[in-house]
């Protein structure tokens, strides 16, 4: 039985990277981050939110294809490293162009009402993904067991349900840059 030996050159290739493919890395990062961010933005903040089976499926197999273009062919450690700071410098670079309020707008979901006064607002939960099975799980959620207790659920950029009770005072405020807010305020 022959032993277990790895050579230096054999390290290198695993450990290292060809110095003409650190900017393919780097681009790749940054169209993968720039892709993605479109892809929510069509898709709605729920594609992130959701825990069923499923939605954990496809999560897996977004990081899957998305860390297979960013660290090519062969994936090295290097590369992986490469790949992971440009996306965390994306991140940061976008996090402070997002301080602008039209680039912030354009970027991320806006809050959105998708119940207001008991009534699913059909139009809104089509623009935002939203199904009524998603409500139903939401007032489950928070012990409602009777939509007409609900003053409002917005849809929040981050995927999250946030719910308004009837029964609880209300600062329309709370409600300020709101898509549909309209429709909990003038009732």
């Amino acid at each position: 039985m022959e032993a277990f030996t790895i050579t230096s050159d054999q390290l290198l290739q695993t450990l290292g990277i060809e110095l003409w493919r650190v900017p393919i890395v780097v681009f790749s990062s940054v169209v993968i981050y720039l892709v993605f961010l479109l892809l929510v933005r069509i898709f709605g903040a729920r594609v992130l939110s959701g825990l069923t089976g499923f939605d954990m499926v496809v999560g897996v197999m977004l990081g899957a294809v998305a860390g297979r273009v960013v660290l090519g062919h062969p994936p090295t450690l290097t590369a992986g490293i490469i790949g992971l700071v440009t996306l965390l410098c994306c991140e940061a670079l976008f996090g402070i162009v997002r301080k602008h309020v039209g680039v912030r707008r354009a970027v991320n979901a806006q809050p959105t009402v998708v119940l207001a006064h008991g009534r699913p607002q059909a139009d809104l939960m089509r623009k935002t993904h939203v199904s009524h099975e998603d409500i139903v799980s939401c007032l489950r959620r928070a012990g409602i067991g009777d939509p007409a207790q609900v003053l409002c659920i917005v849809l929040e950029p981050s995927g999250a349900m946030s719910v308004l009770r009837t029964s609880t005072p209300f600062d329309p405020v709370v409600l300020r840059g709101v898509l549909g807010a309209e429709r909990v305020v003038a009732s």
